[in-house]
């Protein structure tokens, strides 16, 4: 399931491709198919063992074209082990509302970005995201877990800030949006009720059989109810001047 498209983030075979926070790797192993050569890195040595297991059984299948290659690595997103201007494209998808300091990912992905280069940036939309928020604090209150929701301007311009010129916006996943919503009204650990394994079955089939009927619905339905929000930008090839973020006013202190 990917939350990126790429006919709005376009690779050609042979761009470098950085994957940060891969997790299970999805977009990496799409980017491998195109062509690209894909560093897949994520913190967690599980995702990364998991991802790396299966990027090889890709390329022992001859599901890559043989120009391409990649690998996965454990990594912090804080302090990225590569060069400046590494990459050709970033991806960080379903990252940023978890780590405390996003400024400095951003800084870090900027960095090693070439200019001229494309990012893509994903993070759960504001609506569905606080109706979560709303039904279930185990949603969001565990070990790294959700600590944030971006409305889309203050996303935007967070990538504004960091000296990136966004380009396009949409929003994904709108089928998603109620099945999580049943989680955390039910229990987000509580996959046995009947609705929700209701609920995950039809996603799975969607997923797997990708039917005319729930391919329209989600189109028509993802401006509405889109799970995610996705940014794409690129790093110019001369600097910009950084642009501030909107500050919220401060309370006028002459006023009882």
């Amino acid at each position: 399931m990917l939350t990126v498209d790429f006919t709005r983030f376009p690779l050609a075979p042979g761009d470098r491709v950085l994957d940060l926070g891969c997790g299970a790797g999805r977009h990496a192993f799409e980017c491998y198919r195109r062509g690209a050569h894909v560093v897949a890195l994520d913190r967690d040595p599980e995702e990364v063992a998991t991802t790396a297991g299966w990027l090889a059984a890709m390329r022992e299948a001859g599901e890559a074209p043989p120009t391409a290659s990649a690998r996965a690595l454990v990594g912090d997103a804080l302090a990225l082990p590569f060069p400046d201007d590494t990459f050709d494209a970033l991806i960080v998808s379903e990252v940023m509302e978890h780590i405390p300091d996003d400024k400095g990912l951003l800084a870090e992905a900027v960095r090693v970005l070439r200019p001229g280069g494309r990012i893509a940036v994903t993070v759960p939309r504001h609506g569905p995201e606080r109706v979560c928020w709303a039904l279930s604090d185990a949603y969001h209150r565990v070990e790294g877990g959700h600590i944030r929701i971006y409305r889309a301007d203050e996303l935007l311009a967070r990538l504004r800030g960091a000296g990136l010129r966004p380009y396009g916006t949409h929003h994904a996943h709108a089928l998603h949006a109620p099945y999580w919503w049943l989680k955390c009204a039910i229990g987000v650990d509580n996959d046995t009720a009947l609705p929700v394994r209701a609920y995950h079955k039809l996603l799975v089939w969607d997923l797997m059989k990708r039917p005319l009927a729930t391919r329209a619905a989600e189109r028509a339905l993802n401006p509405l109810l889109g799970k995610s929000f996705v940014a794409y930008a690129t790093k110019p090839r001369t600097p910009e001047p950084r642009t501030p973020e909107p500050r919220t006013a401060e309370p006028d202190a002459g006023r009882a």
